[in-house]
């Protein structure tokens, strides 16, 4: 059947199809920013093509009446033909949707059955991924091996037959090789890590298909099979680069173990410099976590590198209380950072992804036709990120990552997509996740790091309502429908009531957000520039997320009555004295907003206006109180984030006379999750 031929009516309609752009996308740093940003230029595309339509009609002198009623009839059944058209592609999307509901694995009930089905599906994952799947049967079980290009996947099953009733199938051993001769300074065998890391992927998905009947979870073997199919494309992908006669070779796999061994290094020297600085013997996780650079976890949730940005105190106080685990070998290793909390602890828990935990995944995309981002421009000299304050002698740090050459289109593999692939940083966790609330200034500065040069530069601070947003506190406070309110309030008491509730009021900076799922990155210097932004605002975000907050005249729930009963002479005698204990002490909370515009960039990184620059884009939490009667005047209390500080947080307080709380002890109160509580401790400790 021959295509409709366009016209001005069916274009528009082609435009205002179902979800042709993607809600609050509105910045490149988003997962679908490729698909809004073609969609863009359709339209801008389709705009000149309706505008020099619309001329050549107005040329147009229509005098015949009975061309003009044919003209119209046409119209009215193209019209007609589009509409069914566009309903025939929804059905047809709304069906694919439906279609990737997951039902859960067929599994066997016969447990003669189950070990057989269970070696199967290595076949099964190896026809989907497009592998050769090779099968070799051995006297204590089986042997398969995933032939790829380059890569080589062997893996061995052990089958336990001592009980004919149940018998059971285990992962012995899995061991990766390549097949092309090594290059320099490179083996032919694989990573060590990446083959524990499929072992302990196949071995979780056996462990919950021979779960008893009455535990057995199929949806959850189904997760776990998918995750193993993503694993195995992912390794596929990076075989075809591998296979390339330009820019091609094992550096595609061996890269980011080289990559784990630099990184993990200078985490160890981080990590001691932390508890030097600190008198301990090993580093807190939560001190270094702001101190210092994100904590690499190798091969965590991919097979790739992972990186622990940020965790809350709650979770980190959990991980410190929880149950730990018997010591196992990645805890022996002399070559990683030593933590108060064991690293086979971490990854446990870390890998499940707990609210709290802010983790970003480096990952090869898939092919990409778009121009969003430009190439490689490192530009140390011109920007301040990363700062190393902890190991100075190690800014020169550098790791560039593989990347391919422009190659002509007829070398290139024709089932491929067209366009470029990029190294990402994913903050979404493979698209499980929405990502992490920015403000624009941050965005800013994840922008100038990747490209000094950006014209974002020369922006100037842009209000609310600039894209048509609210506050990007909203976005955090509020994400499922995101208010827009200028002030908000909530109400934090002491756990051991040492002072009265706080009634803390907020007020909303005068900032957008966004969500930041996506960055592209080309080196490991611009991997540790984003991620100190990031971690910056997710300390910020973390502080602000500690209580519930309500927007401001928003009734919620049944509202409390005041007490009616008739004061005492006591209570009247404190009030005359000043010395009356108030219900509620009101907090002033507010987020002074960072200066939107960046470092001057053509300035030396070692002149005094480079360190003023990097003081003012520190986020800050500012509390105003009022001093205890009979003492007049206000309390203000900074909570400032300082990389610089022991702890990592830098707390200074105006006001509070005769309060003899040190620095230290006000951090640690920080540290511990009690920012919001400052003022409170500071009125219960004043001289009255």
């Amino acid at each position: 059947m021959n295509a409709i031929p366009e016209t001005l009516l069916s274009t528009v309609q082609n435009l205002k199809s179902h979800d042709r752009l993607a809600a609050h996308v509105t910045h490149p740093f988003a997962a679908s920013a490729e698909t809004s940003c073609n969609a863009l230029q359709d339209i801008i595309q389709t705009t000149d093509q309706v505008a020099g339509a619309l001329n050549h009609y107005l040329a147009t002198n229509f005098t015949n009446t009975k061309l003009v009623s044919l003209l119209r009839q046409q119209a009215g059944l193209s019209h007609d033909f589009h509409l069914s058209d566009q309903n025939v592609q929804q059905t047809i999307n709304a069906l694919r949707k439906c279609s990737r509901t997951n039902y859960g694995e067929n599994i066997p009930l016969d447990r003669n059955i189950l070990v057989e089905w269970c070696a199967s599906r290595f076949q099964v994952w190896g026809a989907l991924v497009g592998m050769e799947t090779f099968q070799e049967e051995r006297p204590e079980g089986v042997n398969y091996v995933f032939g790829g290009k380059v890569i080589v996947i062997d893996v061995d099953l052990l089958i336990d037959r001592s009980n004919s009733l149940n018998p059971s199938i285990s992962v012995s051993s899995v061991k990766t090789s390549y097949a092309i001769s090594p290059e320099p300074e490179s083996s032919t065998n694989g990573s060590v890590a990446l083959d524990a890391f499929l072992k302990d992927s196949f071995q979780r998905y056996f462990t919950q298909v021979q779960c008893p009947e009455d535990v057995r979870d199929p949806l959850e073997t189904a997760r776990l099979a998918s995750i193993i199919g993503e694993h195995l494309r992912y390794l596929v992908m990076l075989d075809k680069l591998a296979e390339q006669k330009e820019d091609g070779g094992v550096r595609w796999f061996v890269d980011v173990n080289d990559l784990c061994n630099v990184v993990e290094g200078f985490s160890k020297s981080e990590a001691q410099a932390v508890a030097s600085s600190l008198s301990l013997q090993t580093a807190p996780l939560d001190i270094y976590l702001l101190r210092g650079h994100t904590l690499p976890l190798p091969y965590l949730t991919s097979p790739s590198l992972s990186f622990l940005t940020y965790i809350s105190p709650l979770v980190y106080l959990s991980l410190l209380r929880s149950g730990r685990e018997p010591e196992s070998q990645l805890d022996n290793n002399v070559n990683l950072p030593k933590f108060d909390i064991p690293m086979s602890h971490i990854r446990h828990h870390v890998a499940s992804l707990p609210k709290g935990v802010t983790v970003a995944t480096l990952t090869l995309s898939k092919r990409m036709e778009t121009h969003l981002f430009p190439a490689s421009m490192s530009m140390p000299t011109l920007t301040t990120r990363p700062t190393f304050p902890l190991v100075p002698g190690e800014f020169e740090l550098e790791h560039v990552f593989p990347s391919l050459a422009d190659v002509a289109p007829v070398t290139l593999d024709s089932s491929e997509a067209p366009g470029r692939q990029f190294w990402m940083l994913d903050f979404t966790h493979g698209g499980k996740s929405l990502g992490v609330v920015m403000s624009q200034s941050k965005m800013r500065e994840i922008e100038l790091v990747i490209n000094p040069l950006s014209s974002m530069e020369s922006l100037n601070s842009v209000g609310m309502m600039s894209y048509g947003t609210g506050s990007w506190l909203a976005l955090l406070l509020n994400p499922p429908d995101p208010i827009s309110s200028e002030r908000y309030t909530a109400l934090y008491t002491s756990p051991t009531g040492a002072h009265p509730p706080l009634q803390l009021h907020l007020t909303a900076p005068e900032e957008p957000g966004f969500m930041l799922q996506k960055v592209p990155v080309h080196s490991m210097r611009e991997v540790w520039g984003v991620l100190e932004v990031v971690r910056e605002q997710c300390w910020l975000n973390e502080t602000l997320s500690s209580c519930k907050w309500t927007t401001e005249g928003l009734k919620i729930g049944p509202e409390q009555p005041e007490g009616e009963d008739q004061a005492t002479e006591e209570e009247l005698e404190a009030m005359l004295s000043g010395t009356m204990i108030p219900r509620k002490i009101p907090v002033n909370v507010s987020v002074p907003l960072n200066s939107s515009s960046p470092e001057p960039i053509f300035e030396a990184p070692g002149l005094d206006s480079m360190s003023v620059s990097v003081n003012r884009r520190r986020p800050r939490v500012v509390m105003t109180s009022p001093e205890r009667p009979p003492i007049s005047g206000l309390v203000e209390i900074s909570v400032a984030y300082d990389e610089t500080k022991p702890r990592g947080i830098s707390v200074e307080v105006n006001g509070a006379m005769g309060v003899d709380f040190t620095p230290e002890a006000l951090e640690e109160i920080c540290r511990r999750g009690g920012t919001f509580g400052l003022s409170g401790r500071v009125w219960a400790s004043s001289t009255v």
